[in-house]
């Protein structure tokens, strides 16, 4: 994967790949410890915001990282027939409890679709889930030309 040739994605690319991807790495920074850990997403294109749902538990290491105005970068990458191409959220992440939901976001909410992914020590099932959005300061992206 060359970036000499890499080109810039406009807005209707960014919002391409991340309503097609569904995965990427969320990462997050405490002093000078980071941490990444891939993670499925689901994104509402009309809010430009990304949600994810985290299996946080008191004694889980992503407890320390996963807390509400934390900083969070989130990558999500593409390798399709014509080319690579790749998305950088920056923004703050912040619980969600669907409840405080307008009836509207709630609606849009149930409609995003978020796929599981098999990183999980037990079945996803018998796994306890906390809702999170990130509401990003900035998106950019770059892809072969």
């Amino acid at each position: 994967m060359s970036h000499a040739n890499a080109v810039a994605l406009d807005r209707t690319e960014i919002d391409d790949v991340l309503k097609t991807v569904g995965i990427g790495v969320i990462s997050f920074a405490e002093r000078d410890e980071p941490y990444s850990i891939p993670v499925s997403y689901g994104y509402d294109g009309d809010n430009r915001e990304l949600y994810f749902r985290l299996s946080v538990g008191p004694d889980s290491e992503k407890s320390q990282f996963v807390a509400d105005g934390e900083s969070a970068s989130f990558v999500v990458t593409d390798d399709g027939d014509e080319g690579w191409r790749s998305v950088v959220a920056r923004g703050t992440l912040s619980s969600v409890a669907e409840p405080t939901l307008d009836g509207r976001a709630a609606d849009q909410l149930h409609e995003i679709d978020i796929a599981w992914i098999p990183i999980y020590d037990a079945h996803p099932g018998e796994l306890s889930f906390d809702l999170y959005r990130l509401d990003p300061a900035e998106y950019t992206g770059r892809k072969e030309q």
